[in-house]
């Protein structure tokens, strides 16, 4: 049985552990090495059984607790070429810095991962989808916005964690500069609640049957408002929700297991 679990997802820091028989994968390590470890601990699992992790982009938000845990549990830590030059890994083994191509499958003991790029205003980033057990299980979050190849990439999976990260008049009228609400709105910034309540409704229609929304803005949003969204559109489009469909909203800092 393949275990999908947040454990920290929001713009203060991300961290995803999917589980399975003999193998157990961190996508992205945002928080400091010591928060990972407790919630890590709360789920029965030490940090030694850690095989990978798989860094998304280079932001602090997915990266601040990746060298310390590297380094002192000896983690091999995956991403792209350009992705690992920017994170600054100076005090990670070398033998542990592992570059990826998106597009290009690879294989971490029984997972097989494929890596794909996605828009975000960062140096190469990428989403990940983990196939396991003939199931394929998503992390695609800090999107600028979805196109028909994201689509492809994200449809048929059994658990689809996807951005939802602000509602656009919370942010248009909030306290941030104008170059902030202007990249986050652009097509390399981050998805709304709006355009995630559309994806999901699409990722419904091709079959995922569990979407957990994720990486929301502690000032731009809320998880009622996420959720909201996504249930509305949904349920206008004929899904059931409970029966078709799960849909959660990930909390900031807990685990929630799906």
């Amino acid at each position: 049985m393949i275990r999908f679990i947040t454990l920290f997802s929001g713009s203060s820091g991300n961290a995803t552990l999917i589980s399975g028989r003999e193998t157990n994968i961190l996508i992205d390590a945002g928080v400091s090495c010591a928060k990972i470890c407790a919630s890590l601990s709360e789920l029965g699992i030490s940090p030694n059984e850690l095989d990978a992790v798989l860094i998304t982009h280079e932001h602090s938000d997915h990266v601040n607790g990746v060298r310390v845990l590297s380094k002192k549990f000896n983690i091999p830590v995956y991403a792209t070429e350009k992705t690992l030059g920017a994170m600054n890994l100076y005090d990670v083994y070398a033998h542990n810095q592992r570059a990826v191509k998106s597009g290009e499958r690879f294989e971490i003991r029984e997972f097989e991962i494929f890596p794909f790029s996605i828009p975000h205003d960062a140096a190469d980033p990428v989403g990940y989808s983990v196939l396991a057990e003939n199931k394929r299980y998503t992390v695609a979050t800090d999107l600028g916005h979805i196109n028909e190849r994201l689509l492809k990439c994200l449809c048929k999976s059994e658990v689809v964690l996807l951005e939802s990260n602000h509602d656009v008049e919370m942010l248009k009228n909030g306290r941030y500069s104008y170059p902030l609400k202007k990249r986050i709105l652009s097509d390399s910034g981050h998805l709304s609640n709006e355009n995630a309540a559309w994806t999901a409704t699409q990722l419904a229609m091709w079959g995922t049957g569990k979407i957990i929304l994720g990486h929301l803005s502690n000032e731009n949003n809320t998880p009622s408002l996420a959720y909201e969204a996504s249930h509305s559109m949904l349920c206008k489009n004929g899904a059931q929700i409970g029966g078709d469909v799960i849909l959660k909203v990930a909390p900031r800092s807990g685990i929630l297991e799906i």
